[in-house]
C-alpha cells in the first residue's frame, strides 16, 4: 500500500534553525524538499572531504585484523601521509611502465644500446636501424650491407652497417635507448624493491580502515544537515522548510511544534509535486520487494502499488517458466541452506525463493516434470499428481497450453483494468475501465480463434462492441463530450491490436517452459539413452547430465527475468498506465556529527 502524504511548511526563526533542524532529525519523518538549492562554502569543503577519504579508502583497502582510530586532531595528518605515499606509489607505478616499454624495445631488436654503437663507431663501423616495408626491400642497392632483425606482418626491422657514418637509407630510422637492457632490468629491480616498501607502509595505515568508514557516513550526514540547512529559504528573520510527511505522523510534527515554538502548515500535495513514495506491506508481502529493488523500479505516488499481483502473477511465471519440479526441489534445498549459512543476511529474498520454490514443485508435480525424466512421473505416488490435459509429455496437450496460457493473460489484464476502475469508482471513468475489460476478453477469443482456430463465439462480438462504445463514450470525459469522443477513437484501433499482442504475448510462458522440458529430456537422452556399461561411461553421462542442467537452470532464470518480470512490469503495468516514476521516501534522520576544527 502506498502511505498517504501530507506536504508540511515548518517555519522557524533565524536563532531556532540549527536547533529545530536537531529536533526534526530525531523526529526522522519529513522527507526534506529543498526551497531554494543548497550552496555554502561549508558544503563545498564537505564535499572535498569526502572525496579524499573516497581517495584514501581505495588506497587503504586492505582488511586489517586490527582496527585503531585517529585522534580527531591527527584526521588531517593521517591523511595527508597516506596521500603521500599514494603518490609516491603512483610515481614508482608510472616509471616502472616506462621501464617496460623501453625493455619491450630489445625483445625486438636484441641487447644493443647507444654505447655499444659508440664502440664500433670507434672502429670505423657505423650501425644504423631503421623500420620499413618488406616490398621496399628491393630497392636497396645491392652493394648496401643490409641485415633483416625482425618481422611483423608486413613491416621489417632492419639493421644497415656501413663504414661512413654519414651514408643513410631512405626509411624510417629507429631510436637506440641509451641505456643497456642489464642496467635497465637492475633499474626495474629497484623500483620493485621501492614498491614493496611504499605497499607496506601503506598496509600499515590499513588499522585506521574501519575509522575512515565511519568518518566518511559522518561527514555524509553532516552533507546532509547542512544542505537542509541551506535549502530552507529565508525572509525577514524567518526560516521555513518544505516537505512530506505521512499522514499518521503529522500529530508528532504538531506536538513538536508546539514544544518548540514552530509554526506548521500542512495541505494536500499537488498533482505536478514530486512526492515521494513510501509503501508499507505486511510482512508476508514484503517478500516480493527484492524483485523491485533488483529492476530499480518505484511507483509514483499517484500510481498503485501492484505488490500483492506482482507476487501472485510473477510466482506462476516463475513456475511456468522454469517448468520442472526437481529444478523446484534443487531451489527450494539450496535455499535452506543459504539462509542457514547467511544468517545476517534480510529473510525476504529467502522466503521469496521458498515461495517461487514451491510454486515450481506444484506446477512440474501437474505437469509431470521432473528433471526431464517422464518415467518418474509414472512412479504411483507422482503419477497421481499429475493432471493429464497439463502433461508436458503429451505432445496433444500443447493446444490446451497455449489455450492456458492465453486465458491467464486475459485475468493478468482484467485485473489490471479492475484495479483501474476501483479506483475510479465514483466516476464515469470507471465505465471506460470496464469497456476495456470487455475489449481484453474480445481479443482473447479473436487470439483463439487466429492462435488455436477454435470458433469465435457470437457473444464475443458483442463483447467487443460494448467494450468500445464504453471507451469512446467514457476514456476521456470531458465538457466537450464530440472532443473527446473524437480524441479516444484517433488511438483506439492501435490500443486494440495492442491488448492483442499483449494477450498473445503470454504464449512465451508456454514456449520458454516447453523448450525447458526439451532441453532437459535432451540432456537426460544423450546421457542415459544408450545405457551406461562401464565407470567412464558413467563418469562421462553424470557429466552431462549436470552440464545440460545446469545450463537449462541457468537459461530459466534468464528467462525469468526476460519474460516473467516483462509480462509484468510491461504488460500489466502498462494497462494500468503506470511509468513506474516514483522516487523513494528518504527522510531526514537522526545521526553523530563529528565537529569541525
Amino acid at each position: 500500500m502506498i502511505v498517504k502524504m501530507k506536504k508540511i511548511t515548518i517555519l522557524v526563526s533565524e536563532k531556532q534553525t540549527n536547533e529545530a533542524l536537531r529536533v526534526l532529525r530525531k523526529l526522522g519523518i519529513v522527507h526534506v524538499k529543498h526551497t531554494r538549492e543548497p550552496i555554502a562554502d561549508h558544503i563545498t569543503s564537505l564535499e572535498h572531504k569526502i572525496l579524499r577519504v573516497d581517495k584514501l579508502l581505495s588506497v587503504i583497502n586492505v582488511l586489517s585484523s586490527e582496527a585503531k582510530d585517529v585522534d580527531k586532531d591527527q584526521i588531517l595528518n593521517v591523511m595527508k601521509d597516506i596521500s603521500v605515499l599514494e603518490h609516491k606509489r603512483q610515481d614508482i607505478v608510472n616509471r616502472l611502465r616506462e621501464l617496460e616499454k623501453e625493455l619491450l624495445w630489445f625483445k625486438e631488436w636484441g641487447n644493443v644500446c647507444l654505447s655499444d654503437l659508440g664502440e664500433l663507431k670507434k672502429k670505423g663501423v657505423f650501425i644504423k636501424l631503421y623500420k620499413c616495408d618488406k616490398n621496399f626491400l628491393k630497392n636497396i642497392a645491392k652493394d648496401k650491407l643490409v641485415y633483416v632483425v625482425n618481422r611483423q606482418g608486413s613491416q621489417l626491422g632492419i639493421a644497415f652497417v656501413s663504414s661512413r657514418q654519414e651514408e643513410l637509407l631512405d626509411f624510417s630510422e629507429v631510436k637506440v635507448p641509451n641505456e643497456g637492457q642489464h642496467l635497465l632490468e637492475k633499474k626495474r629491480a629497484l623500483f620493485f624493491e621501492d614498491l614493496e616498501c611504499v605497499d607496506k607502509k601503506i598496509r600499515e595505515f590499513s588499522v585506521y580502515r574501519n575509522f575512515f568508514i565511519q568518518y566518511r557516513k559522518a561527514l555524509l550526514k553532516e552533507l546532509e544537515f547542512c544542505r537542509v540547512r541551506f535549502g530552507m529559504a529565508h525572509k525577514e528573520g524567518i526560516r521555513y522548510l518544505e516537505g512530506f510527511c505521512p499522514n499518521e505522523s503529522i500529530p508528532e510534527i504538531s506536538k513538536a511544534a508546539v514544544r518548540e515554538g514552530w509554526g506548521v502548515i500542512t495541505q494536500e500535495p499537488d498533482i505536478s509535486e514530486n512526492v515521494p513514495t513510501l509503501i508499507r506491506n505486511p510482512k508476508w508481502l514484503r517478500i516480493i520487494q527484492p524483485v523491485f529493488k533488483f529492476i530499480g523500479t518505484l511507483p509514483g505516488y499517484k500510481e498503485y502499488d501492484i505488490s500483492l499481483w506482482f507476487l501472485l502473477f510473477f510466482s506462476i511465471f516463475f513456475a511456468m517458466l522454469i517448468g520442472d519440479a526437481g529444478y523446484g526441489l534443487i531451489f527450494f534445498a539450496v535455499t535452506l541452506w543459504g539462509q542457514r549459512k547467511f544468517k545476517n543476511v534480510p529473510g525476504e529474498p529467502f522466503f521469496l525463493m521458498y515461495v517461487l520454490s514451491c510454486a515450481t514443485i506444484l506446477w512440474g508435480a501437474i505437469t509431470g516434470t521432473w528433471f526431464g525424466f517422464e518415467k518418474f512421473a509414472q512412479l504411483p505416488i507422482l503419477n497421481n499428481l499429475v493432471i493429464n490435459k497439463l502433461n508436458s509429455f503429451e505432445s496433444s496437450n500443447q493446444m490446451f497450453l497455449i489455450h492456458l496460457c492465453f486465458l491467464i493473460g486475459a485475468i493478468h489484464l482484467t485485473i489490471a483494468h479492475g484495479i483501474v476502475a476501483y479506483r475510479y469508482i465514483n466516476s464515469i471513468a470507471a465505465l471506460a475501465q470496464i469497456g476495456w475489460i470487455c475489449i481484453v476478453w474480445a481479443v482473447f477469443f479473436v487470439a483463439g480463434t487466429l492462435v488455436l482456430n477454435k470458433p469465435f463465439p457470437d457473444f464475443a462480438l458483442i463483447l467487443g462492441i460494448v467494450g468500445v462504445i464504453l471507451v469512446v463514450l467514457f476514456f476521456n470525459p470531458r465538457k466537450n463530450i464530440l472532443a473527446g469522443m473524437a480524441i479516444t477513437l484517433a488511438d483506439l484501433p492501435l490500443k486494440i491490436i495492442s491488448s492483442f499482442s499483449d494477450i498473445v504475448s503470454y504464449l512465451r510462458l508456454f514456449a520458454v517452459g516447453y523448450a525447458s522440458v526439451v532441453v532437459a529430456a535432451t540432456a537426460n537422452s544423450m546421457a542415459l539413452g544408450s545405457g551406461v556399461n562401464s565407470f567412464w561411461g558413467g563418469l562421462a553421462a553424470a557429466l552431462i547430465l549436470f552440464v545440460g542442467h545446469a545450463i537449462n537452470i541457468i537459461l530459466g532464470f534468464i528467462a525469468v527475468i526476460v519474460h516473467g518480470v516483462r509480462l509484468n512490469m510491461l504488460e500489466f503495468s502498462g494497462h494500468m498506465d503506470m511509468q513506474w516514476s516514483g522516487r523513494e521516501y528518504n527522510p531526514f534522520k537522526e545521526y553523530d556529527i563529528i565537529e569541525e576544527k
